[in-house]
């Protein structure tokens, strides 16, 4: 009897572990056997979607019968339109994430260096390691991405891609749009700038920096998961010089973006007033969880984000148990994973009820810790 060749793997997805960026939620209820009570860990809009949208979706549902558009002609010339851009400046794709993994297989072979700031978004650092690229990181600097660190460590390795968060997560931060912008003019023509902007929604304008689509090597990423409260509808979005964002379509999967996500995308990006609706209570929820945080006798990472960074006040393992124990209590929250920034706790803006449960639990938590 023949024997059966053995499936042969690329040697890089054979050095890989079978592991992802993150634990969701789901698999904690599954692992706990029981459903959180409050979900404030995945920075997630609890306030849900636009009633225009979801109208929208609802009567697009029978629909789906069809293919999503590939071009997703609609949705990028609007987005060109509010952002004073040409539709030729923009891609659509499955959310930040998947425009990540695009702009990775886009750039980066088999040893190839690649810049981030050590704690970022790991999701990012998952694409590099997947295409074989060599990740250099370098520390925060008072929980916000050393921008200057981050430039020496491109010109010493020759970086295709540097990875920025702009703000940051998992601390809430912001670097200051000239310091965004010095970066970028210093920054060699051979590297390519990601600015990952998911946050961008609940941030004061003047804190935007101003970035031309004439650069060649800058995309800046958006995403509908946060401020519009669709991260279960996978949209993202990136806005780049025509002929980087042209050679994503040598690339990306066209029929990526479901109709559904597609025309909710649409509507919700005409519904301004429930965008600044949200914003609003965003912020009055981050005001809430910094006065518990204080109330605790613990500090807070000022944020630009719809999370909140805790400061517990000690250090990484009693972080964990803290955490640990808001989850047996029903509490879903989520934690940095390097040093120092694991000295904190991150917890999502959420509904009043929500954030009531984290006040009555959170200093029980502190306690049994």
């Amino acid at each position: 009897m023949e024997h059966l060749l053995s499936i042969r793997y690329t040697e890089i997805v054979k050095k890989l572990p079978s592991s992802v960026p993150f634990v969701g939620p789901e698999a904690q209820e599954r692992n706990l056997k029981q459903d959180f009570k409050a979900r404030i860990g995945a920075n997630e809009s609890v306030f849900g979607p636009s009633l225009k949208a979801t109208l929208a979706m609802q009567n697009e549902i029978t629909k789906t019968w069809k293919y999503g558009d590939p071009e997703n002609f609609d949705l990028k010339h609007a987005l060109a339109k509010k952002h004073m851009v040409e539709a030729e400046n923009v891609v659509v794709g499955e959310g930040i994430d998947g425009l990540l993994g695009y702009l990775v297989r886009l750039l980066v072979e088999k040893g190839d260096n690649v810049v981030t700031t050590d704690g970022a978004y790991p999701t990012f650092n998952y694409h590099v390691e997947g295409f074989g690229g060599q990740l250099h990181k370098v520390p925060f600097k008072d929980d916000t991405e050393d921008l200057e660190k981050l430039l020496i460590k491109v010109r010493e390795t020759s970086a295709k891609i540097l990875y920025v968060s702009n703000p940051n997560n998992p601390m809430g931060t912001i670097n200051k749009p000239l310091d965004i912008e010095r970066l970028i003019q210093n920054l060699p023509e051979s590297t390519i700038l990601c600015l990952d902007e998911a946050y961008l929604d609940f941030v004061d304008t003047t804190l935007i920096p101003n970035i031309s689509t004439n650069i060649k090597n800058v995309i800046r990423m958006r995403t509908f998961s946060k401020a519009y409260g669709m991260a279960g509808l996978r949209v993202g979005y990136a806005i780049g010089e025509k002929d980087l964002i042209l050679n994503f379509e040598k690339i990306r999967n066209h029929f990526g973006m479901s109709r559904v996500s597609q025309v909710g995308a649409l509507v919700a990006l005409a519904d301004n007033e429930f965008i600044s609706e949200v914003v609003k209570k965003v912020a009055l929820a981050r005001n809430r969880i910094i006065d518990i945080a204080l109330g605790n006798n613990c500090k807070f990472i000022p944020s630009h984000t719809n999370f909140i960074a805790i400061d517990c006040m000690k250090d990484a393992p009693f972080a964990k148990r803290v955490l640990e124990n808001l989850i047996k209590k029903g509490i879903f929250v989520r934690m940095p994973y390097s040093y120092p920034q694991n000295r904190c706790i991150r917890v999502t803006v959420g509904l009043d009820s929500d954030i009531d449960l984290f006040e009555q639990n959170f200093p029980i938590a502190l306690s049994e810790s």
